[in-house]
Parts: C-alpha cells; structure tokens; sequence
C-alpha cells in the first residue's frame, strides 16, 4: 500500500495536488469546446448552412447518436480492459484527442455535392467525431473513483472538472458566432470549418496538458492485473439498484437539456426575432458556475441526491419563466439564468455520483466494473439523451410547420416554443421521480466507503 501512495503522491483517501484538479478541470474545458459547439450549431449548420432538409438532419442526429451511445458501453469493456503503465483511463488523453479533432473539424465541412451525397458524408463523420467523444467522455468520468477514494475529493474534483465545462462552454458560446462570421466574412460554411479548427487546437492542447498532469492510484498494477472478462463486467450492474436509479434520471435530463440548448437559437432568431442575443444569452448561462463550485458547501446541508433533486427543480422553474416572459426580454433572460443554473447544479451530480455506483457494485459484487459502469450512467446518458433531445427538437418542429430562412407561422411559433420550453420542463420534472427512491442508497455510502477501505488494506 505505501508504495501506491508514493507512487500517486498522495494518500488514497486524501487530497490530490492543485495541480491534478486543475488539469482534470482542463479536460472538460477541452471536451466541451469542441462537443457543445456540435451539439449547439449542428442542426443549424445542417439546415441553415449546408441545406439540408430538417427531416433528413434530426435523422441524421439520432442515427449518429444512438450509434455512439451503443458504443458507449464497448468504450466501457475496453476501459477496463486497457492494460498501459499509464493505468486505465489516463492513456486515452493521450491517443484520442488528434483524432476527435480531426473529425469534429470535418463535421463542419459541407462538400459541393448532391444533397444525398450531403446527407451521407455528414452522417458519417458526425458519426465517427461523435465516436471518438465517448472515447475521450467515458475515461474522464470513469477516472474519477480511481484518482481518489474520498467521496468528498471526489465532490471537490468534480466542482473542478463542471467549473472547467462551463469555462468551456462560456467560451464557446460567447466567441462562436463572432468566430463564424469574422473567420467567414460573410461565408459561415467557411466561417464554421474554421471556427472548429479553432476549437479543436485548443481541445488538443489541453488534454494533452491534463494527460501529463493526472495520476491514476493504481496505475502500477494496471499491467500485472487480469482483464476483466466482458461476463463479469456486465455482472456489476447485477442489483445495483443506485446505478440504474442514476441512469434514468440522468438520460431523462440530457434529453430536455440537449433539446433546450439546441433549440434557443431558433427561439430568439424566429421567435423574438432577436439572434443577436444567442451569444449573449448563452455566455450568461455561465452564471451556474457560482453555485456548481459551491456544490461542496451545499453538501454541508443537503445530501447530493436533494442537491440534484433541486437543480431539476430549478430547471423546471426557469422554464416556467421564460414561458411567461413572452417577449419581455429582461424577464426571459432572467428565466434563461434562472433555468441554467439549476440544469448546471443537475448536471454536475451524476459525474460525483457515479463513483458510489461503481464501490456499491464493487461491494456488493466484487466486481470493480469501472468503465462500464461510468460508461452507461454517464457517456451513454449524454449522448443518447442528446441524441434523442436534439432529434425530438428537429421533429416537433417539423410537425408544426417549421421552414428554414423564413418568416414562420404561428402555428410554427408554437412548436419552436414546445421545443425550446415545455417539454424540456416536463423532462426536467419527471427526472426528480427516480431520485426520490435513490435517497435509502446514499445512505449506505459511509459503510460501504468504510468497508471497501478495509478489504483494500
């Protein structure tokens, strides 16, 4: 055991160095530069840009979705099948982040070519740049129980690690469009190709940064210990009842999340008729910041389950704001705010949870499944619910009449506003219910942390 602490350079159950927070924040700052600039402008670029038809674009999305979160679980079985004498999940900073890049950047090229030409070069590399995200998002959740025991540092590393997703997704939203239309001048198809390869410099270099700086506890035992046979990974899940309660009601939020965050544009573009506020309105967003950095505080008081509990509700009350904002400007970004600062605290929870999901297998099995675990309860939940929120957006808005690039209807009005407000609300809801029959299992979380502390010594 001593040998595991001075190899990590520090104890088990302690705090890790600034530095290792700072360079695991760095990796979602990295991922959501790059990932919130797809999910946020895709549509619009498929659309509005390239010329797709709405239709064929949420298809698109959904297949490349449900493709990549499928995968989410075979990024899992190799996570815990990777045997490097960097550990786990630390040797993936290292391989993927070119790659993801790469693709990311060709997401936003749209070839002079036949509209079925179109539609099957942007399904493919949508596709594959979504791919190599869960590869990149699966080991930066699953990393998280294996740099440090402590339930509390894991609580502290995960303020670090959605303070840098929000750094990341203020940068994003504040200097995206002005990165289109300045890099473009006056050509977004342009403008959008660079924009990304803007991002994904900087995406490039950061997780590279965060790969030199973090430190698996047992990344010296990762090459001598025996490949987790796929059987027996699939049996961790086996009465973990937590991790199926996580799982519902974190794919339940990123459908209304996904939905709401693609859907804002077309909201204060056709709606307000004010698409000079997107970046503005997504940049305050970032406010949630302040109260995801006092999620540690807050735990003080509340148990996380109640913690995420009340940014659902949160969420869903900021909504009802900005329903009854109408047009009222001030009272709408009030809403926005108010709405983000909730689905920013509902975020944050599932990542420092899931790491008791994976000890409570681990106790209650034996079996130590983490990248398949964290695979489903957070990759699959993201991309999945992203899929299925961008593609429900793409056709409530069909359904009601919507045409691109043009005066809408007010029959269309409405759909844009169902998609953007009432149905992320519903959602938003109706992930509380799971939670409420997870809170007997946080209970039990100082024993088994107790228990799995001795069996390691």
């Amino acid at each position: 055991m001593s040998s595991v602490i001075e190899e990590s350079g520090h104890n088990l159950s302690g705090t890790l160095p600034m530095i290792q927070r700072i360079s695991y924040g760095s990796l979602d700052v990295a991922g959501n530069l790059l990932y919130c600039f797809g999910s946020t402008y895709i549509l619009y670029f498929y659309t509005d840009v390239a010329g797709i038809s709405l239709a064929i674009a949420g298809f698109i999305l959904l297949l490349a979705r449900i493709v990549d979160g499928i995968d989410a679980p075979v990024w899992g079985i190799i996570i815990d099948k990777t045997r490097s004498k960097y550990g786990k999940c630390r040797p993936w900073f290292l391989w993927l982040p070119l790659p993801f890049a790469i693709f990311s950047v060709l997401s936003f090229f749209s070839p002079d070519i036949s509209m079925t030409g179109k539609a099957i070069y942007a399904a493919i590399f949508y596709m594959l740049a979504r791919i190599l995200f869960t590869g990149l998002n699966t080991p930066l959740s699953a990393i998280l129980p294996l740099l440090t025991l402590s339930p509390k540092e894991r609580l502290v590393l995960n303020s670090f690690r959605m303070t840098g997703g929000q750094i990341g997704v203020l940068l994003m939203n504040a200097t995206a469009l002005p990165l289109v239309a300045f890099l473009g001048d006056g050509n977004d198809k342009q403008g959008f190709l660079y924009t990304a390869g803007v991002y994904a410099l900087i995406s490039c270099g950061l997780t590279l940064f965060a790969f030199r700086n973090i430190r698996e506890i047992d990344a010296s035992k990762a090459k001598q210990e025996q490949k987790l046979p796929i059987k027996k990974s699939f049996t961790a899940m086996k009465g973990n009842w937590p991790w199926v309660l996580m799982v519902l009601a974190n794919l339940i939020f990123w459908v209304a999340l996904q939905q709401r965050a693609t859907t804002i544009v077309y909201y204060l573009t056709y709606n307000l008729d004010r698409k000079d506020l997107v970046p503005l309105v997504n940049s305050l967003a970032t406010i949630q910041i302040l109260f995801i950095v006092a999620i540690p505080f807050f735990s003080r008081y509340m148990t996380k389950t109640w913690i995420w509990i009340a940014g659902l509700l949160v969420a869903t009350l900021g909504g009802v704001l900005m329903w009854v904002a109408a047009d009222n400007v001030p009272l709408l970004i009030v809403g926005w705010v108010t709405g983000n600062i909730g689905s920013g605290i509902a975020c944050s929870m599932p990542f420092a949870m899931l790491g008791f999901a994976v000890d409570y297998g681990n106790w209650k099995t034996g079996i130590k499944a983490t990248g398949l675990l964290v695979a489903f309860g957070s990759t699959f939940c993201i991309k999945m619910g992203s899929g299925i929120g961008t593609a429900f957006a793409a056709w409530i808005m069909n359904a009601f009449g919507y045409i691109p690039n043009q005066a809408q209807t007010t029959e269309s009005l409405l759909g844009i506003s169902w998609a953007f407000i009432w149905t992320p609300c519903i959602l938003f809801a109706l992930a509380t219910i799971p939670l409420l029959f997870f809170r007997q299992y946080e209970a039990m979380e100082d024993r088994i942390h107790h228990d799995l502390q001795t069996a390691t010594h």
